[in-house]
């Protein structure tokens, strides 16, 4: 495909879109929340065709090599998909944030204003592997009142096509409106670029994927851009923290699912107890399968762990690795995590409730946590349902991104004839 055919295609697809965007700010609570139960049926009618579409992109990750974690995500089985079916009906149960009267301001002169929650409008996303992202991010994005361009990568189109299909054909009966959920069919890189651009249509641009994914998107991007960064989360094991219990919730942070963005990949023990936690720390690890590695200092205590170099402290390994390092004191906890962190999620673990306090404080990521773990950030587990993903920004969403932050506000205002120069009268 040529560039000026890229570009042609992705400017109709937003033409639409903003259509579409319009069409939805129109409907009410109860037809959205019918389009999308038609849309779970969709899906579950259309499952034989998502898994069909699905084994081509398993067996052309298989050709290319992919194992692991990454080809972990791009698996759809009877499973997934009827979990893909049964979140778009939970979606559609939720609470529909559009119309929320947010404030009102009663002014001396007799105005009166309302302060109402409205959709954002159309919204770009670019993800990479997960195919149940596209439903996700479809679903949201139309309670919400959105519309939605998605644009996925290369290794799940065949999965990506099949579900957008199935949501679009399923949803169209009970009143979706054309063009409120699109599928850029092609991998061609320059489509990130052309929807990057694309600020005419495009109101809100949101990357899900690796570092340079994002940071390409942020480069390019003419409209505003919520970034989804790594998840390079700590625990830190502070001096008197109960150890069976920091033992747990790193076991838990760690080892539960390492694929995810909310797994933890550094450890920061306070070297008053490094001596006699780390052995317990290693062998339950061990029992995980865990690959430790560890700073000189943790090297003193456990002499089988790997050296661990200036890039662990910044790597998301998504995988049964973890770096550990021995820290003098909360405030060193502190400063390393605001140093190598990429904002996402942090606990502390200690009885301590100044020291804790003093650390939800200081470390500045999206979600930190007091003696529970990391895996909980997560818009299900905050009671948000769904989410589009874990906002690293601070403005205008941070952390789990549900409904209410697919959304903005508008001020209303009423009156009855004021005007600003009050020596006029109306009419002369």
């Amino acid at each position: 495909m040529t560039s000026e055919e890229i570009h042609n295609n992705i400017y109709a697809m937003g033409e639409e879109a903003r259509r579409a965007a319009l069409a939805l700010s129109l409907l009410n609570a109860e037809q959205k929340s019918n389009i999308l139960r038609a849309m779970a049926v969709g899906v579950r009618a259309k499952k034989q065709e998502i898994l069909a579409a699905n084994a081509q992109d398993i067996a052309s990750a298989d050709e290319r090599g992919i194992a692991g974690s990454m080809k972990d995500r791009l698996v759809l089985d009877d499973a997934r998909v009827e979990a893909i079916a049964s979140g778009i009906e939970q979606v559609a149960d939720l609470p529909d944030p559009v119309g929320e009267l947010l404030e009102t301001i009663e002014r001396p002169n007799g105005m009166s204003i309302e302060k109402v929650r409205v959709p954002i409008g159309v919204i770009g996303i670019i993800f990479e592997s997960r195919p149940n992202v596209t439903s996700d991010a479809a679903v949201l994005c139309l309670k919400s009142g959105n519309a939605t361009i998605l644009r996925g990568g290369s290794e799940a189109i065949h999965s990506n096509k099949a579900l957008a299909k199935a949501l679009q054909e399923g949803g169209e009966p009970a009143g979706l409106p054309k063009g409120a959920i699109q599928l850029i069919p092609f991998t061609e890189r320059e489509s990130v670029q052309v929807l990057a651009g694309m600020d005419k249509y495009l109101d809100l641009i949101i990357p899900r994927g690796g570092k340079g994914l994002i940071e390409a998107v942020v480069s390019m991007a003419r409209m505003p851009v919520i970034k989804h960064y790594d998840g390079i989360c700590h625990a830190y094991v502070e001096a008197e923290a109960d150890q069976e219990l920091a033992i747990a919730i790193i076991d838990d942070g760690k080892t539960q699912k390492p694929s995810v963005c909310n797994a933890l990949e550094t450890v920061l023990v306070d070297q008053s107890v490094a001596k006699e936690f780390l052995p317990k720390l290693k062998q339950r690890l061990d029992v995980r399968n865990v690959e430790m590695r560890g700073c000189e200092k943790t090297q003193n205590f456990l002499t089988d762990v790997k050296l661990a170099t200036e890039e662990d402290w910044t790597t998301e390994y998504l995988d049964l690795i973890i770096s550990v390092k021995v820290v003098d004191g909360v405030s060193e906890a502190i400063d390393h995590i605001n140093h190598y962190g990429s904002h996402h999620s942090e606990v502390i673990i200690t009885s301590n409730d100044q020291q804790a306090k003093r650390f939800l404080s200081a470390v500045d990521s999206a979600c930190v946590y007091h003696n529970v773990s990391t895996r909980f950030s997560d818009g299900e587990e905050f009671g948000f349902g769904a989410e589009i993903g874990i906002s690293t920004d601070k403005l205008h969403a941070r952390g789990p991104m549900g409904l209410v932050e697919l959304t903005s506000y508008q001020y209303r205002i009423t009156g009855n004839g004021q005007i600003k120069d009050s020596d006029r009268q109306i009419g002369l």
